[in-house]
């Protein structure tokens, strides 16, 4: 005796594309303005290390470097920029 047993289907999940486009841009509008905080670190230690301002608050580790702050703003930038075109109607990726 062979016993069959039937289930219901569930409801069928459909991923919709770009369902965090809200968050991509909150997240972008964020990245910006911390840009622009590097951004201004990176010119004032470069300003102390020419003696053009005062010193700078962070005098020892990876973060007392200019450079270290501008890839930073550079990095900050390009994710801010992606994050606006994932969050956009525009269609671009």
């Amino acid at each position: 005796m062979v016993l069959r047993i039937r289930l219901h289907r569930g409801v069928h999940i459909h991923r919709k594309q770009g369902k965090n486009r809200h968050l991509a841009l909150a997240f972008a509008g964020l990245l910006i303005p911390a840009s622009l905080m590097a951004g201004t670190l990176a010119i004032w230690r470069l300003a102390a290390d020419m003696q053009w301002a005062s010193d700078f608050a962070i005098t020892t580790g990876a973060f007392s470097h200019w450079q270290v702050w501008s890839v930073m703003t550079v990095g900050l930038l390009w994710a801010a920029v992606r994050l606006n075109r994932y969050g956009g109607d525009d269609g671009r990726s």
